[in-house]
């Protein structure tokens, strides 16, 4: 296989995910220091500086991993098809979480919060059955989103913590 081909590919798997990671943080900026830096939070939401570096890490294991999987296209192309859709589905979802809970925030008030709160259930979900099919094709790729699944599963709390805190 083409190495500049794959390398090029791994880029286009990273563009992707920093770009999901991009749109989330024009979502976020203004407010977490708006109704976010003000709202009553659970006890174990951690401070906001935690969230970017984390998620950097995240976006970059979620990129390899796809692109892992990828690798594995002409030995198991079905499998690989099926991985692949449901990552994109996941990644599309954690689009939407963001400008949901935060940005629908200042017009919906809690509603945006419930809203967010079933978007990233739907997430978990959908992490979780991307980690199978990714297992079907490689092992390696399954582990690499174990720390998003984890992370996502703790947002998941802190998303419903919030939103019982201001109902």
């Amino acid at each position: 296989m083409n190495k500049l081909k794959q390398g090029l590919v791994l880029v286009a798997f990273v563009g992707i995910a920093y770009a999901v990671a991009a749109l989330g943080s024009v979502a976020t900026i203004s407010q977490v220091d708006g109704w976010y830096a003000d709202a009553d939070k659970v006890s174990w939401n951690p401070p906001s500086a935690v969230f970017g570096p984390v998620w950097t890490v995240l976006y970059a294991l979620m990129a390899v991993a796809a692109w892992l999987v990828w690798r594995e296209r002409e030995r198991k192309p079905a499998e690989v098809r099926r991985a692949l859709r449901l990552y994109v589905i996941q990644l599309v979802l954690n689009a939407i979480w963001t400008p949901v809970f935060f940005g629908l925030y200042p017009c919906l008030g809690v509603a945006a919060l419930w809203g967010a709160a079933v978007i990233i259930v739907a997430l978990d979900v959908l992490v979780l059955l991307t980690m199978i099919a990714f297992w079907r094709v490689r092992r390696l790729p399954a582990v690499l989103l174990i720390p998003y699944w984890a992370w996502v599963l703790y947002a998941t709390t802190l998303n419903v913590g919030i939103a019982v805190l201001q109902s």
